[in-house]
């Protein structure tokens, strides 16, 4: 199943898969959008039942979802008036996905460099970021 959201004049995109809860999914995809700068500091987010309605989900999934985002300091909640991004959210999440990365995803690609025995000359040239 696939969804799009306006958000901010940006489209938000999710394509659900089976082996994930839908919940964390959306709270995956809100990050991510959060990450991208399509959310920034103070920006409101869409209400539960937009998301429900224009991502055919229930609101009860929506609200775990948002919940998360509280949760992980991220969103707070302003009665009466909505979710909004805290301040200095994204980059509290910069943070946590470089920690994340180094110590569960790179100990990976370390392994899988030496199982391929890929020297750093031949990496460097070949994983070259052209800006």
């Amino acid at each position: 199943m696939y969804n799009t959201i306006n958000v901010a004049g940006q489209y938000m995109s999710i394509s659900w898969n089976d082996k994930d809860p839908i919940y964390r999914q959306l709270h995956d995809r809100i990050v991510a959008s959060i990450l991208e700068g399509v959310f920034v500091d103070g920006d409101g987010l869409p209400s539960v039942r937009q998301l429900a309605s224009e991502h055919r989900i229930n609101p009860i999934t929506v609200s775990k979802s948002l919940q998360l985002l509280v949760d992980d300091g991220l969103v707070e909640k302003r009665r009466g008036l909505g979710m909004f991004i805290k301040e200095g959210a994204a980059m509290r999440l910069r943070e946590i996905e470089r920690q994340r990365f180094l110590t569960e995803e790179w100990p990976r690609v370390v392994e899988k460099i030496v199982r391929l025995g890929l020297s750093k000359q031949v990496l460097l040239a070949e994983g070259e970021l052209e800006k």
